[in-house]
C-alpha cells in the first residue's frame, strides 16, 4: 500500500466489461513512498483531484471487485498526514 495525491483522472470510453462504471484516477506517490512514478488507480470511493489517498496495489487491489483486471485502487483517503 502507497500514500500518494491525486493528479488527475483518466477517461476510457471502450474498457473491460468489469470496469464500467468506474473511475479512473492517476495517483503521484509521495516522495517517501519508494514508488517508481504515477499511476492509474480505479476509484470506487470518490477521492477528487488534489486528495492525498491511500492505494492497495496488486491482488490486494482487486479485493471487492469482480474478475475485474485491476492492479491499484484508491481504497481511501487520508484526512491528516
Amino acid at each position: 500500500m502507497i500514500i500518494g495525491r491525486v493528479t488527475g483522472s483518466i477517461v476510457s470510453t471502450r474498457k473491460c466489461e468489469n470496469l464500467i462504471g468506474n473511475k479512473f484516477m492517476v495517483v503521484e506517490p509521495l516522495e517517501n513512498m519508494g514508488a517508481l512514478g504515477r499511476l492509474v488507480a480505479i476509484d470506487n470511493i470518490g477521492a477528487g483531484i488534489g486528495e492525498t489517498v491511500l492505494v492497495a496495489l496488486g491482488s490486494a487491489a482487486r479485493v471487492g471487485l469482480e474478475q475485474a483486471p485491476v492492479d491499484a485502487a484508491i481504497v481511501g483517503i487520508v484526512d491528516e498526514e
